[in-house]
């Protein structure tokens, strides 16, 4: 292809009547105040979108446009232009064609970009146009930090040597030194982590080797391998930025700390535990400058949503998410409070730790050091005149206690417990001690929760399912099970290979009906879940889960995988 003609984007887009001559003219008084990218411009302003301004480039310059949402690209090609030149110019090396490089670019005018990747690679370029967003997404997903890690991990065994030092007394001796090799690597893994949405880091001594692995989407990835040598020097470093004891490593210590990431803050809460050779560490990475949380935004049901937004916009009760460790029941109340925080409602949360920070919410960590635990906190938080009181977990029978005191004396309450479903929960907490009266008069519903992964939109694919799958899917859908289509992700460059990206909810509500109260107090529990179950109507967990498979959001597998959690 020869080089490309320079054009003018807002005449091109002006042309093709995607543009007014008014929205141009306003765009190019704003693009000379902000200083922006014209095109950048439009799309901010909502005059276009970036799918319309890659489609008009593509027509005025007789280029294709290429989706990379559903490109399968090969990483090793990409890699060819340095990364920096890749993010400098929007653009991706996506085939080599044997003389000539298809190069996705978001601006194929751009003449100086052009001269230069084609000095870079030295051949002959064919252009396409890409959605610029989805370069960057693409970009961050191939440019990995995973051979820089592992050269850092190397030069940091160099560093340390054989000798066995003494880490804790080293630091306490000259707080001011600066271990350079291990402030690069671990630089190096947050934004390795932040690149594939990596929820948890697991920094991991075994017998020989130390192992660093990533959270993605609910599951465990190896990052990479180090020497076992390494692992003191990681743990005194995380532990002096979280300011933990550096001397004490035969107790587990919690603590948390704020990371930098491509101009995004990132808090980490940090746990480290001994282990029989050395320090395990665990940071959960929570993302302080993400997208607004929004109930709508979840996956919740529709009918479920509407139910549940009803419920937490009562002035008093308790209302309960549930389910286990991982499942995103922070998120889905924090979700809540954000909806009911107002200028005319006092919001105070209990929480051990705080997670997400939010404005004009006060927020109350618990410290079991100085005896400040749930109960206590709640006490006090409740003589502060709240209207809504979050509670981080129902962890005992006092904190509990009190939680449904306040739900009866005025105050909506919201907090979790750990339960398989919705419709034990009232039993789970009898069984904690707290009385049947407090709990038929003060609990108004519960949501139980479960995440799935989803199935990656760019590699998705039909799927047949097996006989067992086909007689688990059976038990919901009867004789539906042929009628339906079933998908499942086969592996491609957006997802790892993986055929998963993202994860979504699987809920099911249960609300404290008259019916439901009085079977609450009832000493028969199966027939308290027998009518917990009638209430719900079928839209159970398992239902929601089936109904995502006929979407084709999820897998079989996935969908079987939350009804053995909930089933006995």
């Amino acid at each position: 292809m020869s080089r490309p003609e320079k054009v003018r984007l807002g005449e091109i887009l002006v042309q093709q009547k995607l543009l007014s001559e008014e929205q141009l003219g306003l765009a190019l008084a704003d693009q000379k105040r902000s200083g922006r990218k014209l095109g950048r411009v439009f799309v901010e302003n909502g005059y276009v979108t970036e799918e319309q301004i890659a489609g008009a480039l593509a027509r005025q310059l007789s280029i294709p446009y290429l989706n990379l949402k559903f490109y399968n690209i090969n990483p090793e090609i990409v890699r060819m232009l340095p990364e920096t030149q890749a993010r400098r110019f929007r653009a991706l090396v996506l085939e080599d064609r044997h003389g000539a490089m298809l190069v996705g670019m978001s601006d194929p005018t751009d003449l100086f970009a052009y001269d230069e990747i084609a000095r870079i690679l030295k051949q002959n370029i064919e252009l396409a146009v890409v959605n610029e967003t989805e370069v960057v997404a693409a970009i961050d997903r191939i440019y990995r930090r995973t051979e820089d890690i592992s050269d850092l991990a190397r030069e940091l065994e160099q560093d340390v040597g054989d000798a066995s030092v003494d880490f804790g007394a080293l630091a306490a001796a000259n707080p001011n030194l600066e271990e350079a090799p291990v402030v690069k690597l671990l630089q190096s893994v947050f934004d390795d982590a932040a690149q594939v949405r990596a929820s948890d880091i697991h920094i991991e001594p075994q017998e020989a080797r130390l192992q660093i692995r990533f959270r993605i989407d609910g599951v465990l990835h190896l990052q990479t391998e180090a020497d076992i040598k390494i692992a003191p020097s990681l743990a005194l470093r995380l532990k002096l930025m979280s300011d933990l004891d550096i001397s004490e490593k035969r107790l587990p210590q919690d603590g948390r700390f704020a990371v930098r990431v491509k101009n995004q803050r990132i808090d980490v809460r940090i746990s480290s535990m001994p282990t029989q050779y050395g320090e395990s560490i665990v940071m959960r990475l929570l993302n302080q400058t993400g997208a607004q949380l929004r109930l709508d935004a979840i996956g919740m049901p529709r009918g479920i949503l509407d139910k549940f937004r009803a419920i937490v916009q009562r002035p008093n009760g308790l209302v309960l998410v549930t389910g286990p460790t991982g499942s995103g029941k922070t998120t889905t109340l924090y979700s809540a409070l954000a909806e009911l925080n107002s200028v005319e409602k006092k919001l105070i949360t209990v929480e051990d730790p705080v997670e997400y920070r939010l404005a004009g919410i006060n927020q109350v960590q618990v410290n079991d050091k100085i005896d400040l635990d749930f109960a206590r906190v709640l006490r006090s938080a409740l003589r502060q005149d709240p209207d809504i009181v979050l509670v981080g977990e129902m962890r005992d029978q006092e904190t509990a206690q009190i939680g449904l005191r306040a739900a009866m004396t005025g105050h909506l309450v919201l907090s979790t417990l750990h339960t398989n479903d919705a419709a034990s929960t009232p039993l789970r907490l009898m069984d904690m001690g707290v009385p049947r009266y407090m709990v038929g008069s003060s609990l108004q519903a519960v949501l139980a929760q479960r995440l799935v992964r989803v199935i990656c939109e760019s590699c998705t694919t039909p799927y047949e399912p097996t006989p067992t799958e086909r007689e688990w899917l059976s038990q919901e859908l009867n004789d539906k099970v042929d009628k339906a289509r079933y998908f499942h992700g086969k592996g491609c460059s957006h997802c790892n290979g993986m055929g998963y990206r993202g994860r979504t909810g699987v809920y099911e509500l249960l609300e404290m009906t008259r019916t439901v109260v009085d079977a609450a107090n009832d000493p028969d529990p199966s027939h308290f879940l027998r009518v917990a179950q009638q209430q719900m109507g079928g839209d159970t967990l398992r239902r929601h889960a089936v109904q995502l498979v006929i979407q084709g959001r999820t897998t079989i597998s996935e969908a079987m995988r939350i009804s053995n959690q909930v089933e006995d």
